[in-house]
């Protein structure tokens, strides 16, 4: 399994095509559906104002932002940490089209290129949760994840709370292995990881001799 970077940004604004910009960036990494302890983090200068209803979301002035690095001094250390890994976003076209304008101002490839692939766990959510709110918050409720320290939104933050939540919502889908201990003379389970079972399709024929059997031998009520 291809490790997966969970991944938020914080920004000036709502539209990076009015030059907004990027202003923090943080991305967590889980392997084999577990935290590695590897995470990249950054504040950003913008070089430009913040709108006012952006600062009430994530807390972030200009003063505080003035002496930290620009986007192209830590782009090479961000790219590096994402390649050739699943980037789960929440509202991926958002994150997205701001990371792609940063890296359009420096002549650089488009961030798709540097991923094997970029998951929008909020469209994953409404697929699953038709008819609900499915915000990172309505989504830490239904999963039962605490999020009591996310009063104001924070890239770092809200990464690492994504993680859990996708975690959560694809449950299902988690790799399982089966361990065996001895009891006496005999092996018993004692866990079960569905994850490296493999599924086995049938083809027409095997149902049809599967049938077949069955009826022959007279077990239709096993």
């Amino acid at each position: 399994m291809a490790k997966q970077i969970f991944l938020d940004t914080e920004t000036t604004g709502l539209d990076p095509k009015q030059g907004h910009r990027i202003i923090e960036i943080a991305a967590i990494e889980f392997n084999n559906r577990q935290p590695t302890n590897r995470r990249f983090h950054s504040y950003i200068n913008p070089e430009r104002d913040i709108d006012p209803a952006a600062e009430e979301v994530h807390g972030l002035s200009i003063d505080f932002l003035q002496d930290k690095p620009l986007f192209k001094d830590v782009v090479n250390d961000f790219l590096a940490f994402v390649h050739n890994s699943e980037v789960v976003i929440h509202n991926a076209p958002f994150d997205v089209g701001f990371i792609n304008a940063e890296l359009g101002r420096l002549g650089l490839d488009k961030f798709e290129e540097n991923t094997i692939t970029i998951t929008d766990s909020l469209k994953f959510a409404k697929e699953i949760r038709p008819g609900q709110r499915n915000s990172l918050d309505a989504l830490c409720k239904a999963f039962d994840i605490d999020n009591s320290s996310r009063t104001l939104h924070g890239a770092l933050l809200d990464a690492q709370l994504l993680g859990e939540v996708f975690i959560g919502m694809t449950r299902g889908q988690e790799a399982i292995s089966i361990d065996f201990v001895e009891d006496d003379n005999h092996q018993v389970f004692k866990k079960v990881d569905l994850s490296k079972l493999q599924v086995i399709q049938l083809l027409p024929e095997d149902i049809d001799n599967h049938t077949a059997y069955i009826k022959k031998h007279d077990l239709t009520d096993w």
